[in-house]
């Protein structure tokens, strides 16, 4: 669940202006020879050259994106019951939204262990909710069924009364960045919908979060989601014991850039275990935050990329969060721990 927002935003500075002059080259005689060419440019910025490519792309492609009824809120039902002897997380009596912790989540081998069974749980989870996803059926209808399966399995689902938020999985459409609350919108044909299932198991969190494409998608909404993945692999693979952090967002920046998508700053990833949202803070975006990885160490990375501007507006619920200019978004989730090595994925089945 990306309930940690970065309160600060960055940017890029450069020019992609360039001239050119011609000079008189002297000879010794002080006779005027061949003109020289001498070009003085400036390197494109990061931003700049993103905006550059994402113009051309849009230029050659052959499917436009399909326009959208812009998302309303819809029906919300009432939270789902959780059997009393299921082990809950201690925010869940308290409506007001958990500070983030300040300590990094290390575990030992018993730690390690009961985190790859939460994450395993919740990779299983999601991948019943993404069979689920198809025209017709409404984002209530996936809340209930992820709700059972994480209580059938003896586990809590996370969401539910973390700082309030009503329902037991976060369902994200079209231009929802992230914290959609399901409701009674049933799924149209060419929709994209982010599932992010969070389960606490013997008091460890496991968390991830997928797009999925409902029915027809766009070329243009498909390549989105593609390659929001792809940024998610690439950020997960640059780490290891000793690496630092802010090579996970130059990696997943780049990454996007290529295809002219914007990386959302807003939102980050987190350190997660027996708490839900602790430190490192993980940026998804270019960045010189301090700070390395440690072996044995767990968080996630969930980077959200847009199709148009990463500028974002927050509904009256205060969770759902839509792009401004109503362009797609997508995000691809998974818990890692580092190992000496690199990292091992937790959050697959």
């Amino acid at each position: 669940m990306t309930s940690v927002a970065a309160s600060f935003s960055s940017c890029f500075h450069g020019e992609s202006l360039s001239s050119s002059i011609f000079t008189p080259s002297t000879s010794c005689n002080g006779v005027t020879g061949r003109k020289r060419f001498i070009v003085f440019a400036k390197r494109l910025s990061g931003l700049e050259e993103a905006m550059r490519i994402r113009k051309e792309r849009e230029q050659r492609t052959s499917s436009p994106i399909k326009r959208r009824t812009p998302l309303r809120r819809l029906k919300v039902s009432p939270r789902l019951p959780v059997p009393d002897d299921i082990l809950k997380p201690p925010y869940v009596s308290s409506k007001i939204l958990p500070e983030i912790a300040s300590e990094f989540q290390i575990h030992d081998e018993e730690g390690i262990a009961r985190m790859r069974a939460a994450c395993e749980l919740a990779a299983r989870v999601l991948e019943h909710a993404g069979t689920l996803v198809r025209p017709s059926v409404t984002t209530n209808e996936i809340d209930k069924a992820v709700h059972q399966m994480i209580i059938d399995a003896g586990a809590y689902p996370s969401p539910l009364g973390y700082g309030g938020f009503p329902k037991s999985v976060c369902t994200s459409v079209n231009e929802c960045m992230c914290h959609g609350i399901p409701d009674s919108r049933q799924l149209q044909d060419g929709d994209i919908i982010n599932i992010d299932v969070t389960v606490y198991l013997n008091g460890y969190h496991g968390d991830t979060s997928r797009t999925y494409l409902c029915g027809n998608v766009d070329d243009a909404t498909k390549r989105l989601v593609k390659v929001t993945e792809e940024c998610l692999e690439r950020g997960i693979a640059v780490c290891k014991d000793g690496a630092l952090f802010r090579k996970i967002g130059k990696r997943i920046s780049e990454h996007a850039e290529k295809f002219g998508y914007g990386v959302v700053e807003r939102f980050v990833g987190h350190g997660v275990g027996t708490v839900f949202h602790s430190e490192p803070l993980i940026f998804h975006h270019r960045n010189e935050r301090p700070g390395s990885m440690v072996e044995g160490q767990t968080f996630t990375i969930e980077p959200i990329l847009t199709l148009g501007t990463t500028e974002c507006f927050t509904w009256e619920d205060n969770w759902t969060t839509l792009t401004k200019d109503g362009s797609p978004a997508a995000q691809f989730e998974h818990t890692i721990l580092i190992t000496k090595t690199g990292a091992e994925i937790l959050t697959k089945c």
